[in-house]
């Protein structure tokens, strides 16, 4: 194995403090919200929502993230990193699981999705307890590391497909709602106990102790102003707009479309996710490094949105099945999941780092923050259109998806703006 392959199990072996507590707790997510999120979307067909209104909860679910992550700076810094990635944890992901698993009809789904909003917040906290006090040479790999720790939740998928086969979708759903709420709760204890409280947490905390929210908010204004100017931050920003934009389509209608133009059966979808996380996985740790290290991101970037796009493509240009799904659909789903799997894991990663490489330190709550929300509010667009599309052609989401990532492709190419580490070489750490 090369020495840049190996870096990233370097970095999770050598990892201390709070970015180990964030990295280590996180495969939690496979044994709560992996196993059952592949199923929502479907779940929601189950129960009478159509393809309309599972676009308009993915919207409304976004503009609930805006508002969450506009406050999500000031609530970070007024309480601190690690306490209020415990309590909006719990908020974001527990209280929704609870109403998920007692879902009746659309209503329930739209408040859930509201609720579930809040994990903007969490998202800015948790975010900053990581990589505060992280060197930054190692910020692309822990990035990396989150990705992996997220796809090992694949390797729990078969638990889902079995309470699926044997109970029936509505009741294993339900079922693993409520399973999610409990190890979501103890991931939430563990990871509380195991992190500590920032530097530049407490310096906020107790810069703004005394200050009142209306003065905080004015404060957004200086936040804005540092990032209109840096056109790395600008960047940053479109690029993670267009990843967010991609995301949020193909989490909610990727199973939608294998489940009802491929006619995919419902036990074998979560095998679908695990099968594309485990690539991700394999990737990570040998190909990506390679093309990822801090002096070309630009090429990553360039392989990440163009592969990801070529596994959108194959997506559409599986022919619909007639019957159950056969050998030849099942290849060409294969072939789309390791395109996909490697351009999602190459731009999630990216789309992360260029956002905390490029972002003023002294004030990266609220920088952050107002990126946060200009992202969601850039993406939440596309659920309702998506969800429209798809009402019409279930195909034609994807064609969307693929337009975002070519503009992606484009811009990466024409705009790029290095970081300030692609400029020298970095030093590596050694075990």
């Amino acid at each position: 194995m090369t020495k840049k392959s190996n870096m990233l199990w370097q970095t999770l072996v050598t990892l201390r403090g709070n970015p180990r507590a964030c990295v280590w707790t996180e495969p939690l997510w496979g044994l709560s919200m992996a196993l059952v999120l592949p199923y929502l979307s479907v779940f929601m067909l189950a129960l009478g929502v159509h393809d309309a209104q599972i676009g308009l909860i993915a919207s409304a679910g976004m503009v609930s993230q805006v508002v969450f992550g506009l406050a999500g700076g000031i609530i970070t810094d007024r309480l601190g990193r690690r306490w209020t990635t415990a309590l909006f944890d719990v908020i974001a992901w527990v209280i929704p699981c609870i109403i998920w698993a007692f879902a009746q009809n659309f209503w329930f789904f739209l408040a859930a999705a509201l609720v579930n909003g809040a994990l903007q917040v969490t998202s800015n906290s948790w975010d900053c307890l990581m990589v505060e006090d992280a060197p930054r040479s190692q910020l692309t790999r822990i990035y990396s590391l989150v990705r992996v720790a997220a796809d090992c939740s694949a390797l729990f998928a078969p638990i889902a497909a079995v309470l699926v086969a044997n109970f029936g979708l509505e009741p294993a759903v339900r079922l693993l709602f409520i399973n999610a709420a409990v190890v979501m709760t103890a991931k939430v204890i563990w990871l509380y106990r195991w992190s500590r409280e920032t530097r530049q947490g407490e310096i906020r905390m107790a810069q703004t102790r005394d200050e009142s929210i209306w003065r905080l908010l004015a404060g957004y204004r200086g936040a804005v102003r540092l990032l209109l100017r840096s056109r790395g931050s600008i960047l940053a920003l479109v690029l993670a707009a267009l990843v967010a934009a991609v995301t949020l389509v193909n989490s909610t209608f990727w199973q939608v479309v294998i489940s009802q133009r491929l006619h995919v059966p419902d036990e074998l979808l979560p095998f679908f996710p695990m099968l594309r996380s485990l690539l991700s996985i394999v990737l990570l740790f040998t190909v990506i490094p390679r093309l990822s290290h801090g002096r070309d991101l630009k090429a990553a970037a360039l392989w990440g949105f163009g592969i990801y796009l070529a596994g959108q493509l194959v997506l559409v240009m599986i022919p619909a099945a007639q019957g159950e799904a056969d050998l030849q659909t099942y290849a060409l789903l294969g072939v789309c999941l390791v395109l996909d799997s490697f351009g999602a894991a190459m731009v999630f990663m990216l789309s992360e780092s260029l956002v905390a490489l490029h972002v003023d330190e002294a004030e990266r709550s609220r920088v952050m923050a107002v990126q946060r929300t200009v992202i969601m509010l850039a993406a939440a667009p596309f659920g309702w259109i998506s969800g429209w599309l798809s009402g019409m052609d279930r195909t034609w989401p994807f064609w969307l998806t693929a337009a975002l990532l070519l503009i992606g492709l484009v811009l990466s190419a024409a705009r790029w703006v290095p970081h300030h580490e692609e400029a020298a070489p970095i030093e590596e750490p050694t075990v």
